[in-house]
């Protein structure tokens, strides 16, 4: 288990938030070290064929597009995905080395964080909810958190599954 050691008690809102978004990220890619380039498309439960370790990692990156690029700032969606298959990030993840999968999602990340450091944590997303409403980017932020936290349990359960590691 990792535990943090490097975060003081008090710090500002913002900081929490990349501080806290930063750590989830960093275990995700903790959770495919040493893993081999077989293990990391397998799909180990049998009722989810798109659980694999490179699908949900590339999954994560393509959430963090859609949210801070697309919702955020209005650009055009690139994601992989299509209406006829809104899980293709997932799927088509398992015929990309896994190197290859966390070092874009290292860049995305990066990307990411240049988008937060230079808004509000109050400002409004381009791109309206259903209902007309706009999230502002603290939202974003916390559903982020809240999302590569939720996959990090999905990884330890495929990655303990597929070799018997546990931890990080």
């Amino acid at each position: 288990m990792t535990t943090r050691t490097d975060v003081p008690a008090a710090l500002d809102e913002r900081t929490q938030l990349v501080t806290f978004l930063d750590y989830a990220r960093a275990t995700a890619r903790a959770k495919c070290e040493g893993v081999s380039a077989e293990n990391a498309r397998r799909a180990p439960l049998p009722g989810s064929p798109l659980m694999t370790l490179a699908g949900l990692v590339n999954h994560l990156r393509w959430v963090e597009h859609w949210w801070l690029e697309v919702v955020f700032l209005g650009r055009e969606d690139e994601g992989p995905w299509t209406e006829e298959d809104p899980d293709r990030e997932m799927r088509i993840a398992v015929d990309v080395p896994l190197d290859d999968v966390l070092a874009e999602y290292a860049a995305a990340c990066a990307r990411h964080r240049e988008i937060v450091a230079a808004h509000s944590l109050d400002a409004l997303a381009e791109r309206p909810r259903g209902d007309g409403g706009r999230v502002d980017l603290r939202w974003i932020l916390l559903h982020l958190i809240e999302e590569t936290a939720r996959h990090n349990g999905h990884l330890d359960i495929v990655r303990e599954l597929l070799d018997g590691t546990t931890g990080a």
